[in-house]
């Protein structure tokens, strides 16, 4: 050290330093250190009919750029890419979601792929799936997801806004409108959940599609997958931030037999 520099300035810059390299920066500013999971209420509030939250998008984007959920009322699936959060109505069409717009559902991340599998040849969701799978480290993290490229078909399934008194979602999930897209480019894009938290999340895949020009999209029941590139990140963190609205308060999330409605309400 110099006479002449100011130790207390060397300390502040040093500290600077190491923040920078510890949390990272995305677009100028600072964001968490990657391999957390910020999540917004539970599967089992959402499948006992808890459709209203108090997180805004505004919120939501603050602890990632990467991930999916719903809105409130279910009006419509999420889906978040790059820092910008898409609702995806029944009627397959998508849009930007207003930063002022809640959520009781979500998830997200901030996305950085660890493991790229370029895939140049026909592959129906089974045999991506497996690719997936053989190149995860383990079977009890959870990984953040994002299939790009050419599909085939993609079918999905998308929620409707909901009136109270609001059924639950396995009721909602038998009525919810399907659509299926041919020969489109488009991004899948979820997460794969451990099997212990199925009272928290949803189990294995769930994930959701948008086209390529944002403008249609919805839960994923199956795909093709032409021509593109999986990537997968993990995350071994889990933020979990509870509702406090009057709804959730009063709920009772302790029912049996939540892992059998989770997977009917969502499952392919």
């Amino acid at each position: 050290m110099g006479a002449l520099e100011d130790p207390q300035a060397v300390f502040r810059a040093w500290a600077r330093t190491m923040l920078a390299h510890v949390r990272g920066t995305r677009g100028g500013r600072d964001v968490p250190q990657a391999g957390e999971i910020f999540q917004t209420s539970t599967m089992g509030a959402l499948i006992d009919g808890v459709y209203d939250g108090d997180v805004t998008i505004g919120e939501l984007l603050r602890h990632g750029d990467f991930g999916l959920g719903t809105f409130n009322r279910l009006d419509g699936e999420m889906v978040v890419l790059d820092g910008t959060c898409y609702r995806l109505r029944a009627d397959g069409s998508a849009s930007i979601a207003d930063a002022g717009d809640l959520t009781p559902f979500a998830a997200v991340t901030w996305f950085r792929p660890e493991t790229t599998i370029p895939v140049k040849e026909s592959t129906d969701q089974a045999a991506v799936t497996a690719l997936i799978d053989k190149a995860l480290g383990s079977d009890n993290l959870i990984y953040a997801i994002r299939i790009g490229g050419t599909f085939g078909e993609v079918r999905t399934r998308t929620v409707m806004r909901q009136q109270p008194p609001y059924p639950s979602l396995t009721d909602v999930a038998e009525k919810q409108q399907e659509s299926t897209f041919h020969d489109v480019h488009g991004t899948v894009a979820g997460f794969r959940t451990p099997d212990f938290e199925h009272d928290i999340s949803v189990v294995g895949y769930h994930l959701h599609f948008i086209e390529g020009d944002y403008r249609h999209g919805g839960h994923v029941l199956g795909y093709r997958l032409e021509d593109g590139v999986i990537e997968i990140s993990s995350q071994s963190e889990l933020h979990l931030s509870l509702p406090r609205t009057r709804q959730f308060l009063a709920s009772d999330l302790d029912s049996e037999g939540l892992a059998r409605q989770i997977h009917r309400a969502e499952g392919g």
